[in-house]
């Protein structure tokens, strides 16, 4: 089993590698296509502001060749949202794999939402063995409007897509690698897709 995680220096990278470690999987981190395109599995990550992270993957041509990838993808938190049509953060245009756009939190909320946070309404297999109502950590000003993609949601101030599926590529706005016992079970079954 190939994974390979995108390192674009927009995401939070070594965090994955450890929680991968954890499951017994060596997951390589690489931005060279040949390698991207040949692995097993794909981890799509991103930490950070979304202009200047689809800067990043322009520079590098990854923007390309994010969206003709045919093995299962996942994107995680700002990468979840680059997959998307547009984001209200720098005015950004996505890869849009999935048909929707970021908006900002409203003023009412404090942001970035920091923390724990639930996760319902799971259509997916990505949530195998989760109950209904778990617990993931999650740091963003940006979300997802719930849409057809949506596999699980979340509500703060707002319901919103914490999870979205279209095709082979799949997205979280939770992080995984830091969500304990219920995090490591998604990157579990991300891999047994």
């Amino acid at each position: 089993m190939e994974v390979v995680i995108i390192n674009y220096g927009a995401g939070n990278i070594k965090s994955l590698e450890f929680a991968f470690k954890r499951l017994g999987v060596q997951a390589s981190l690489s931005n060279e296509p040949e390698v991207i395109l040949s692995a097993d599995k794909v981890i799509f990550p991103g930490v950070g502001e979304a202009s200047s992270a689809m800067h990043m993957l322009k520079v590098s041509r990854l923007d390309q060749l994010i969206p003709t990838l045919k093995q299962p993808v996942l994107g995680i938190c700002l990468g979840m949202q680059l997959l998307c049509n547009h984001s209200e953060e720098g005015d950004t245009t996505g890869l849009g794999i999935f048909d929707v756009n970021i908006k900002r939190f409203n003023q009412d909320q404090k942001v970035p939402q920091m923390g724990w946070n639930t996760i319902n309404g799971l259509k997916s297999p990505l949530f195998n063995n989760i109950t209904e109502g778990e617990f993931m950590y999650l740091v963003h000003s940006y979300y997802a409007e719930d849409c057809e993609h949506s596999i699980a949601s979340t509500t703060y101030g707002v319901s919103y897509a914490s999870a979205m599926h279209n095709q082979n590529f799949y997205g979280v706005q939770f992080h995984p690698e830091k969500s304990s016992h219920a995090g490591a079970q998604v990157l579990k079954n991300f891999i047994e897709l």
